[in-house]
């Protein structure tokens, strides 16, 4: 099958981004290695200028590449999630997203210790939104004076500006758990 002119645009346009973030140099630095202006190179990256042949050696030499590699498709990235869990006052976190996109979210896995029932004298509170679901176990939330028992297939969210806290209740708790940065730096590194 013949790629359409369109097709190889698109793909040249996210091979010289990629190839261009992976050495880590600006759009000026390709720009004045290919002999181009800048805004010619940051309109052919987003699409908005066609790429011209003449652009392909230039370019390919400005990342140190053939032009072999930069019209061939861009390596798909392992899609696997490897991150190292990280246990913080009796709770483990597990990562389930990469560290950049889903708009500053990240997702955990959780396990809740069954020895972490004694909320703090005073309830933490920080800027953001938590979210999370019970896979298995009760848990106990406390936010500000309702104090509640969440069980396997229940989800809660809630603003963390208001005091909080999360617990078992009678045994380990796995749960799902999404948070904001605030939220991750609070639960993991406090």
């Amino acid at each position: 099958m013949t790629a359409k002119p369109d097709d190889v645009d698109l793909r040249v346009r996210r091979r010289l981004r990629e190839l261009r973030t992976q050495q880590k140099l600006t759009l000026e630095d390709v720009a004045s290695r290919a002999q181009i202006d800048v805004s010619t190179l940051s309109r052919l990256e987003s699409g908005k200028r066609r790429l011209a042949l003449d652009h392909l050696p230039r370019l390919a030499a400005a990342l140190a590449v053939s032009t072999d590699d930069l019209l061939r498709e861009p390596e798909q990235r392992d899609p696997r999630v490897r991150g190292t869990p990280q246990t913080h006052d009796g709770v483990t976190f597990w990562p389930l997203t990469r560290h950049g996109p889903a708009a500053g979210l990240h997702a955990f896995k959780i396990r809740v210790s069954a020895r972490r029932r004694t909320p703090p004298a005073e309830l933490p509170v920080h800027e953001g939104q938590d979210w999370m679901y019970v896979l298995s176990g009760r848990m106990r939330l406390i936010l500000g004076e309702r104090d509640f028992t969440i069980t396997a297939g229940e989800a809660v969210e809630f603003s963390t500006w208001t005091p909080h806290w999360f617990g078992a209740v009678d045994g380990p708790v796995e749960a799902i758990t999404i948070l904001g940065p605030h939220g991750e730096r609070i639960h993991l590194q406090e």
